[in-house]
């Protein structure tokens, strides 16, 4: 990785393409630190204080942000409302056949699909703006709560949240058109990469707790790092880990020519929801958590009490919950993206058959069982990897930890497909042609 981007940057056109990109990132962390007017600083500090290491939406969504979120900075609201848009219209395209035509449009229908992603992002962040002013202001974090004044500084608010939502999606664009790497996906990066000093702050606490008697951080302070170092060795091996159909096309005549023949394959990815099924199952199980922020229920408080707890990451019912969730919508997000029928149909039309399965149906139930079986594993590694931090935490206590297996397949993810377009941005370059 790190010879290819030395070989990108002696490239001029790569060099400032990097520039530019690294420039985006510089802006974005600046928005992530400005603090949005009309807010008491030391009352936000004491309300979100152990927001980073609970179990909630809000923790969820400071995760996202880089830590804007916790300091309610400009870009407060992240990339959450570009990545709810851009999922809820892969759904409703799904669901809506007007929507499904446009997208089958080409190059047009998917501009009028961004478009309408645009709007839909404008609209969540503006709905998220509002609700997180609401919980300041319960907190106590406004400065002005009666009169002109509250009316005035709450549309100030929440106007700058809205605008730092439109301003981080118009960063990730920009990053489109003239960085390397998908924009908002290098921008959630960034936000994760920001918070590892936090992490390696924490380890350097626990750490400092071996030389006050407890000696068993010695060995699960460097436990953590090498499970760390074997975490991103197995996803970056599952990422690129793909099952092969062999796909054989029959030779055909058209005029004098005979055209066909070939051999090939379909390829079908393990990992083929990527650390979505993660993000819905997360978003679900920290919904309890959210809402008693605002109840606040001990955990010795009868029913309800022992009903909250029992959603602490930490808690076996958490983690059994996490486990069925990640694979369930596996499942569906596989079933949403992938149609065997169409598949079959596709190969059908074009000559291509699977060796040893009839076109038509036979094909379609062989695609199926085999995206069955690849769901499974891909799900089954989701779990396992979203899961360990929860484990490895509850089992030896060091569970305030600000980066989890989510935040890790995101990182690898991103890094390895923006290491990708530069190595097939090199090779366009580099490819002489046949006239040379």
């Amino acid at each position: 990785m790190f010879k290819t981007i030395r070989n990108a940057w002696s490239i001029p056109d790569l060099r400032k393409k990097i520039i530019f990109t690294i420039l985006i990132i510089i802006v974005f962390r600046i928005g992530s630190v400005i603090t949005v007017p009309f807010l008491d600083v030391k009352a936000l500090a004491e309300a979100m204080g152990g927001i980073s290491t609970g179990n909630t939406m809000l923790a969820y969504l400071n995760t996202l942000s880089g830590g804007a979120f916790s300091n309610a900075t400009l870009f407060a609201m992240g990339v959450t409302p570009y990545i709810n848009s851009s999922i809820i219209m892969q759904l409703l395209c799904v669901a809506i056949p007007p929507l499904e035509r446009m997208a089958k449009e080409g190059e047009a229908g998917r501009r009028k699909i961004g478009t309408i992603t645009r709007y839909v992002t404008v609209g969540l962040g503006l709905i998220q703006g509002t609700a997180y002013f609401m919980y300041l202001r319960g907190k106590g974090v406004t400065v002005y709560n009666n009169g002109f004044d509250f009316w005035f500084s709450a549309i100030v608010i929440v106007l700058v949240f809205t605008a730092g939502t439109a301003i981080m999606m118009w960063l990730g664009e920009q990053i489109n058109n003239h960085g390397i790497g998908n924009g908002i996906s290098i921008l959630l990066f960034a936000g994760i990469v920001a918070q590892l000093p936090a992490t390696f702050s924490i380890l350097g606490q626990y750490w400092g707790l071996g030389s006050e008697g407890q000696t068993q951080y010695y060995f699960l302070v460097p436990l953590w790092i090498i499970i760390f170092i074997a975490v991103i060795w197995v996803i970056t091996f599952m990422q690129d880990s793909e099952r092969r159909i062999p796909i054989q096309y029959a030779k055909r005549v058209v005029g004098r020519k005979m055209y066909g023949g070939q051999s090939s394959h379909l390829p079908i990815k393990v990992a083929l929801g990527g650390v979505l099924p993660i993000i819905f199952a997360s978003s679900i199980l920290s919904i309890p958590g959210t809402i008693n922020i605002f109840l606040n229920i001990q955990p010795g408080d009868g029913f309800w009490g022992a009903f909250f707890a029992a959603f602490n990451t930490s808690g076996w019912l958490y983690m059994v919950l996490y486990f069925i969730l990640i694979i369930m919508f596996a499942y569906f997000y596989t079933t949403i993206q992938y149609n065997p029928i169409e598949m079959a149909n596709n190969l059908k039309s074009n000559n291509g058959t699977v060796p040893g399965i009839r076109p038509g149906s036979p094909t379609a139930d062989y695609i199926r069982n085999i995206l069955s079986r690849i769901t499974l594993i891909g799900a089954l590694f989701l779990a396992v990897i979203a899961l360990l931090p929860h484990i490895y935490g509850a089992a030896t206590g060091m569970g305030q930890m600000s980066i989890g297996g989510t935040s890790i397949i995101i990182l690898v993810g991103v890094a390895l497909e923006t290491v990708k377009q530069l190595e097939s941005q090199m090779m366009m370059r580099h490819y002489k042609g046949f006239l040379d």
